[in-house]
């Protein structure tokens, strides 16, 4: 486990990455953002689950990222990401290059997770220190949003096993993957867009500007 940690968080230095990730990178960084005042069906969605050695993103290890995406209101299974860190070869540039690969699949895609926190800080301090990016993107906070659509179901911040409980997902037995964490995140943020269209929150910059609302009024009330 040292290992990994070695080579996820203190890696190459973003000055000596390889040709073909900084390549990659400025690829990333020359892409445009697509525009958040679309509505939900014209938005592509990228939902994202992590696996990590604890909960604490300054001192735990990322050891995987699950992504897949939502786009005019169905579940793309061929456009789907996943890299489980504990099978590369820490010593080469396999990891950077994995993580260039989920920024250019993510695309500046709004991504949707369960608990911002916990999966963006994971993602943050990583993309920071093996490739100096500092990775902001739009978030769509499920934990928070969720009471917040569905009060009659849920009116506190709950587990994600409630919801999946809520709404007759089956999870199967025993525990879960990332990738089938994602995909149950990704049907439950289907039926939130459902509901958001009938509050009249039907764009993207709404969805993610009432996410922000929830968490803060949540927070400080």
């Amino acid at each position: 486990m040292l290992g990994l940690k070695k080579f996820l968080f203190r890696g190459s230095a973003p000055a000596n990455l390889p040709d073909d990730v900084r390549a990659s990178l400025e690829v990333w960084r020359a892409s445009k953002a697509p525009p958040l005042d679309d509505l939900h069906f014209h938005t592509r969605y990228v939902v994202v689950d992590i696996v990590s050695s604890g909960s604490n993103p300054e001192s735990d290890q990322l050891l995987g990222i699950a992504a897949s995406s939502v786009w005019k209101g169905a579940i793309q299974p061929d456009d789907t990401f996943y890299v489980d860190f504990s099978t590369l070869d820490g010593e080469g540039s396999t990891v950077d290059r994995e993580l260039t690969a989920f920024l250019l699949f993510a695309a500046k895609a709004p991504l949707v997770t369960y608990h911002i926190p916990y999966v963006g800080g994971f993602l943050q301090r990583a993309f920071k220190e093996r490739l100096g990016v500092d990775f902001q993107p739009q978030w769509v906070d499920l934990a928070w949003l969720m009471p917040s659509m569905f009060e009659d179901k849920g009116d506190s911040v709950m587990p994600f096993d409630h919801w999946i409980e809520v709404f007759g997902l089956d999870a199967g037995t025993g525990r879960r993957d990332a990738m089938t964490n994602t995909l149950l995140l990704a049907r439950i943020f289907q039926m939130l867009t459902v509901r958001a269209v009938g509050k009249q929150i039907d764009t993207a910059a709404h969805l993610i500007d009432e996410s922000r609302a929830s968490s803060f009024l949540r927070r400080t009330h």
